[in-house]
């Protein structure tokens, strides 16, 4: 069984902070688990343009609010707490962060991270192992 607190997290290389968003990581590759979750803030402002054309994703909304936009069809979705997308045509998309307010996310992807990989140019993340 694998029980984590966030307190455990926050402060460790499991803690990896960008200009844009900030991802707890507490389900990674090497924990067996087939995917990886994340908790992930992102920061008051932001405009995150991404394209995971190595993983697929889905994303809960627990606080905050803003959008994402489907640069694929140039359709904008609202976002707040409650709200669920899916990325499951490695969507290229942006996610925006009202002002005023952050957005704090509980991700999953498959296949799982292994803790500390960050956006590259496109917005994906590589495949490490």
């Amino acid at each position: 069984m694998i029980v984590k607190n966030l307190d455990q997290i926050i402060g460790t290389d499991a803690d990896v902070d960008s200009d844009g968003w900030n991802s707890r990581r507490f389900i990674l590759k090497s924990d067996g688990m087939g995917y990886s979750v994340n908790d992930t803030i992102i920061k008051e402002g932001a405009n995150l343009e991404m394209e995971y054309r190595n993983h697929l994703e889905t994303v809960y909304c627990i606080e905050g609010e803003g959008e994402i936009e489907d640069l694929g069809t140039g359709e904008i979705h609202p976002i707040r707490a409650g709200t669920l997308y899916a990325l499951n045509k490695h969507d290229k998309h942006i996610l925006r962060a009202n002002r005023g307010t952050h957005m704090r996310m509980v991700c999953v992807f498959n296949p799982p991270l292994t803790g500390r990989e960050k956006h590259d140019a496109t917005g994906a993340y590589p495949v490490l192992d």
